[in-house]
């Protein structure tokens, strides 16, 4: 069973860029304001996930694991 994931962007470094919602269109989106945000979490593998967040070129994007609180991105 895939673990849950809390995932989330800091809107004070996202710049737009939309290489997550490329990456894992299902879990990123653009909002009114042009900056990324999380639509469904738990809307890719965390495989495809951790990719969107290694990719943000700001890593305004943050995972964790939803059970224990681990850091799993940065």
């Amino acid at each position: 069973m895939a673990r849950k994931l809390r995932v989330w962007v800091d809107p004070n470094v996202c710049v737009g860029n939309a290489m997550c919602e490329s990456v894992a269109p299902l879990v990123f989106r653009m909002n009114a304001q042009r900056q990324s945000e999380v639509a469904d979490a738990q809307g890719d593998t965390e495989a495809k996930i951790l990719e969107a967040a290694e990719n943000c070129p700001v890593s305004a994007i943050f995972v964790e694991d939803e059970v224990t609180g681990e850091r799993l991105f940065p």
